[in-house]
């Protein structure tokens, strides 16, 4: 059961309005999703926003390594609408479907593309013991660049609080569809 309702524009203050129009001007053009809940912390919302919409188009990385990023963060933290939200828009991009499965699963995945291996190993070196070797390291800056792996690193920040965010007011998935996860 949701902890949340949505905050109507008529209740909102004349800075979560500002937040909201801000959101609805930007590549996103509506309000919606974590930034319901954002909103009750209308600055953190609005950096929050901002921050997200660099991440989402404005990086040097594919569209398939930044949604490869997000849905595995999204797995690790059993985000169900981020998954919802995500996974359709990773396979778009070109994720191959049967990785993002595997993913959902919480399985390992193969990829052709050593690049997609490497998006992944980080994301999930990363969740298990919070570092990263040398060895991924280097590669990740050989293969990436420091501006390509520092963006991967963000991603995942980014969408650890927002996965964070929607588990805590425990938003679903839209009614009729099946929770990615188990509860």
């Amino acid at each position: 059961m949701a902890r949340y309702r949505e905050i109507t524009l008529a209740e909102m203050t004349p800075d979560q309005r500002r937040v909201h129009d801000l959101i609805v001007a930007g590549r996103r053009g509506r309000f919606g999703g974590p930034f319901q809940l954002l909103i009750r912390a209308p600055e953190i919302c609005e950096h929050a926003a901002k921050l997200g919409e660099h991440l989402r188009w404005g990086t040097s990385l594919p569209d398939r390594l930044s949604e490869l990023a997000i849905v595995t963060t999204a797995q690790f933290w059993r985000a169900q609408y981020e998954w919802y939200a995500h996974a359709p828009l990773a396979e778009k991009a070109g994720v191959p479907a049967a990785a993002i499965e595997a993913i959902r699963r919480g399985d390992t995945p193969s990829f052709e593309l050593k690049d997609e291996a490497l998006v992944y190993r980080v994301c999930t070196d990363l969740f298990k013991t919070r570092r990263l070797s040398d060895t991924t390291f280097n590669e990740a800056v050989t293969t990436l660049g420091e501006t390509g792996l520092t963006e991967v690193i963000a991603i995942i920040g980014y969408y650890t609080l927002i996965g964070n965010i929607l588990n805590v007011f425990r938003v679903a998935v839209p009614e009729g569809t099946t929770p990615p996860f188990p509860e």
